[in-house]
């Protein structure tokens, strides 16, 4: 994802944020059920449905050979985060923020992991990444530099270009100590966060069970706008 569309998927998800806990200040119990509601309904599981196809392009190989002579993998992953994002918006919308039924509040808070953690792994561990390699990168320059003077100072002579005066030893050492705390840091954290991947499809899977359940329940029960 670019810095737009990481921008975009942010206000989105803070949006999402926002609007989740509006139970607090706004219920509309009869909503769900209108018409308005039931469209939102449809539109919201329509996309959440279509989240699927990121997945089966990316694990089978038929599929993804001929999706991708149309569209890039790129591409289709872009759409796969902004329809999580809006489907769960809607979704929420849909729900008038009444929350009633064990039902409906398993299946919002399912969404809502299923959202949250594929934004985390997306964004924060992809950001992780690229910050531990640059700062990787940096503590091999400065162990290059440190090798070099070290050895100046046992009586072997420098590398062209390096001077002993320009970085004291000293600052040198700090330098490297506070790189590699921070690299150990980033590195613990992208361990912890590198389980999102089980938590997003563990949630997705719990997600999609809840929404066959929710849909049938609708159309077993009625739906009122009908009437």
């Amino acid at each position: 994802m670019n810095e737009t569309e990481k921008l975009t998927v942010g206000v989105l998800v803070s949006a999402l944020a926002l609007i989740a806990p509006g139970f607090l200040l706004h219920v509309a119990p009869r909503f769900p059920g209108s018409f308005a509601g039931s469209m939102f309904g449809i539109a919201a599981a329509i996309l959440l449905l279509l989240l699927l196809v990121y997945s089966l392009v990316k694990r089978r190989a038929w599929i993804k050979k001929r999706v991708t002579a149309h569209a890039s993998l790129r591409a289709i992953l872009s759409f796969h985060v902004y329809a999580g994002v809006v489907g769960a918006l809607l979704g929420i919308v849909h729900s008038g923020h009444a929350f009633n039924s064990p039902l409906g509040i398993a299946l919002v808070l399912t969404m809502l992991v299923v959202v949250f953690s594929g934004f985390a792994g997306h964004y924060y561990v992809l950001q992780l990444g690229t910050e531990l390699k640059d700062q990787q990168g940096m503590l091999a320059v400065l162990r290059v530099r440190y090798d070099a003077i070290a050895g100046g100072l046992a009586g072997r002579p420098l590398p062209a270009g390096v001077n002993a005066a320009e970085v004291p030893m000293p600052r040198l050492l700090g330098a490297m100590a506070d790189l590699e705390g921070s690299i150990k840091e980033r590195e613990t954290l992208k361990s912890g966060l590198a389980r999102w991947v089980g938590v997003h499809v563990g949630a997705a899977l719990i997600m999609y069970s809840l929404l066959v359940l929710h849909i049938w329940n609708g159309i077993y029960y009625g739906l009122r706008w009908l009437g």
